[in-house]
């Protein structure tokens, strides 16, 4: 069983508390020049008797013309064909029901993948995707963080990212956070 989701982050950090002194007020500064993002696809893989896994992609968006800004269907397709090919199994997908994951191109590309079942997520119901989970710890992790440009954001999101990869019992405690029972009948 796969869940796949996408994230992506800026150069402005997400907001976390933090300890200082009594009466001065910590302040990050944010550097407010370019239009960087860091967009994210992952998949939080898991086989009855086996670890869990965390596979991900990145692109790095610098704000040049025609530089891709996100996950269309063949960067996802290439990840699926990655995970399949790492877990060398079939693979169950179980995903949202975003533009990307639904249209007419992602179909096709799906159809000519014998080896993929897809499962839908009912509408509005993040909780139940355990890759939400990663994107929340990614987050609270990079709180406070103020890179100076894309490619620094990139190199700690990757870093923090490799860290859960070996780390299969967090993977296993998002995956317990959903409530969803994975083991068959």
């Amino acid at each position: 069983m796969v869940f796949e989701d996408e994230a992506g982050q800026s150069l402005r950090p997400p907001k976390a508390r933090t300890w200082s002194r009594k009466g001065v007020t910590p302040v990050v500064k944010v550097t407010g020049k370019g239009s960087g993002r860091v967009s994210l696809a992952g998949l939080v893989c898991t086989r009855p008797g086996r670890p869990s896994r965390l596979i991900y992609r990145m692109l790095v968006h610098h704000g040049r013309k025609g530089e891709k800004k996100g996950f269309r269907e063949k960067e996802l397709a290439r990840l699926l064909d990655a995970a399949h090919q790492q877990l060398g199994s079939p693979i169950g997908l179980v995903w949202d029901n975003a533009t990307a994951h639904t249209d007419h191109a992602m179909r096709k590309l799906i159809a000519a993948r014998s080896w993929l079942t897809i499962f839908r997520l009912p509408a509005y119901a993040p909780d139940l995707n355990p890759t939400e989970g990663v994107w929340a710890h990614l987050k609270k992790s990079l709180a406070n963080l103020a890179p100076h440009s894309t490619d620094q954001l990139a190199a700690a999101i990757r870093t923090r990212l490799k860290k859960m990869q070996y780390r299969p019992g967090l993977i296993d405690g998002f995956i317990a956070e959903t409530g969803l029972i994975l083991q068959p009948p």
